[in-house]
């Protein structure tokens, strides 16, 4: 049976280049959304999940990945998060996002190397 990833991404390419990746490579059913709102809306489909690929940094002035990361928690999301960045490790939002422990971080651009094995880590 094939993974079902949840991709939180704001940059409507990058979404699209990372469900497509994805979906070849792996076989991955993708869950898409472009802003913590619209996360919000997709209830049980986001949550039955098995990965979540959260961008930290949703845009200025927005909710953030953090935000996303804790309302899945909220709703006993039971899969594996991963935030993704192209922020320094010194930005606020990575830090925090590290301060987590639980959820992995990767820096976009992610190999497509490394995006299999986040995949496969899970279906072990």
């Amino acid at each position: 049976m094939a993974a079902k990833v949840l991709l939180l991404e704001d940059d409507a390419d990058q979404l699209e280049m990372l469900a497509m990746l994805l979906s070849l490579m792996c076989g991955c059913e993708c869950v898409r959304a472009q802003s913590y709102e619209e996360l919000t809306t997709l209830g049980g489909a986001a949550l039955a999940c098995e990965l979540a690929l959260i961008d930290v940094n949703l845009g200025p002035h927005r909710p953030s990945g953090l935000d996303a990361y804790r309302w899945l928690r909220a709703q006993n999301f039971s899969g594996r998060i991963c935030f993704l960045t192209g922020h320094a490790r010194s930005h606020p939002l990575v830090t925090q996002a590290l301060a987590l422990g639980e959820a992995g971080l990767v820096e976009k651009p992610i190999p497509t190397e490394q995006l299999r094995r986040l995949v496969e880590k899970g279906n072990r």
